[in-house]
């Protein structure tokens, strides 16, 4: 089987360079044990049928000679015995080397077995599903990286390969390494649903030991699904869920839930970016309701590739959430972030994509190209704004954005005379 290479390499790389450990944390099936794999000199794994009974008492008894292997050594599942963390940075501290330790699992750890934080030894490196790059499916012609790194960056002319056909069975399909080394359409498609169903029968459960309900929990990713790219409140969501009857669920309740699923990392909301370009009190600031992929969504409302082709409206909110799983992946090593922005007048930038030194992106997602004027004038009017307030204010300036994108469905890259870039989703990488 074929390893197809991750943004997560080289960050895990650039992590082990730094840190005596790396804790790699993220969605189930995303492929954080193979990527560990594929950096490890040596692997432990706890949960090996023939050896987990024998693991599990050496972790009892004398925990570091489970340590013991070339490094950077990959403990697998270190979870099931938890004081392997507390090993992990004794051994750390006494090597003085970075390099040595490469930690995945699940969430579900019982931290009152844990001493210390780890702060300092052991780093926590995030990772998400597939992008379109990685899965081999973007052509990869223009780069995050140079967009805001070369001034001369010419993108004109660049194309995807990916018709709106491709884009909206990529979604369905999602970025689950498991799905690409599946042949036919309908088993890949079935990688997303069986992701539902796991994180529903078991996760929810198995993160803290506390038995929720399945249907519950269920009901709660459909109302989210329904709700995906908008700022629906949580009484909203409540509402949702309670409509039929069928099921009762608290405030109290709904938040637990949801808190779970944050911790699973299924549920990544996105939080709004709120410069005082008009008064404070038109900005809405409402977490952005996402998945860690499109295809959570699509699943859970029942759709398929047949069904979203006649609702494009519909995919064009799924469309939006692949584009922020693909930009998340692509700067990984920019240490960004992502929020968005929308005031009550209805002006919005999808997403607001920062870099660490403060430079920043406004970005609106349109599948068609007949939405493409509407986004470009969103992305120039807030752009217009943000120099309105800094010719009127003289201490506290805020950055004008230093780009203006338009990501699309669309087959073909172009600048605008305004500025603002085109560009299909097809064609990004890192």
């Amino acid at each position: 089987m074929e390893y197809l290479k991750r943004m997560a390499d080289y960050l895990l790389q650039d992590y082990l360079e730094a840190f005596g450990a790396v804790l790699i944390e993220g969605p189930k099936w995303c492929g954080k044990t193979t990527t560990a794999e594929y950096a490890a000199k040596s692997i432990l794994k706890m949960q090996d049928p023939d050896k987990r009974e024998e693991y599990l008492k050496t972790a009892a008894t004398k925990p570091s000679f489970l340590l013991h292997g070339e490094v950077p050594r990959l403990i697998d599942e270190w979870q099931d015995a938890p004081v392997i963390w507390d090993a992990v940075r004794t051994m750390v501290d006494n090597r003085c080397e970075p390099g040595q330790f490469i930690l995945t699992g699940s969430n579900s750890v019982d931290k009152s077995k844990i001493l210390h934080s780890g702060t300092g030894r052991i780093a926590r490196m995030k990772m998400l599903p597939m992008s379109l790059w990685e899965s081999g499916e973007s052509t990869g012609e223009i780069s995050i990286n140079e967009l805001f790194n070369n001034p001369d960056y010419d993108i004109d002319g660049k194309r995807s390969e990916m018709s709106v056909d491709k884009l909206i069975f990529a979604a369905c399909r999602g970025g689950w390494p498991a799905a690409m080394n599946v042949r036919s359409d309908r088993a890949k498609l079935m990688i997303a649903k069986n992701y539902i169903n796991s994180v529903c029968s078991e996760d929810v459960s198995r993160i803290d030991g506390t038995k929720r309900n399945e249907k519950l929990a269920r009901m709660i990713l459909m109302s989210y699904a329904r709700n995906i790219s908008t700022l629906a409140k949580k009484t909203s969501i409540l509402k949702d869920i309670t409509s039929s009857g069928d099921i009762t669920c608290s405030d109290e309740t709904l938040n637990n839930y949801i808190n779970v699923l944050e911790r699973l990392f299924v549920i990544q909301d996105i939080d709004a970016w709120c410069p005082s370009i008009r008064s404070k009190t038109a900005i809405r600031s409402s977490a952005k309701r996402c998945f860690c992929d499109p295809s959570i969504a699509v699943a859970a409302l029942g759709q398929t590739p047949d069904t979203l082709k006649l609702q494009l409206k519909t995919f064009g909110f799924i469309f939006e959430q692949m584009c922020i799983r693909d930009l998340r992946s692509y700067t990984t090593d920019m240490d960004s972030h992502i929020s968005y922005y929308h005031d009550r007048y209805g002006l919005e930038a999808d997403i607001v994509l920062h870099q660490n030194d403060g430079r920043y992106a406004l970005i609106e997602c349109k599948l068609g190209s007949g939405d493409i004027e509407n986004g470009a004038s969103h992305l120039l009017e807030i752009k217009r704004l943000v120099k309105e307030f800094n010719n009127k204010e003289e201490q506290v300036r805020l950055r004008e954005p230093d780009l203006l994108i338009v990501l699309t469905g669309g087959e073909m890259a172009y600048t605008r005379i305004d500025g603002v870039k085109i560009i299909p989703l097809g064609c990004l990488k890192n």
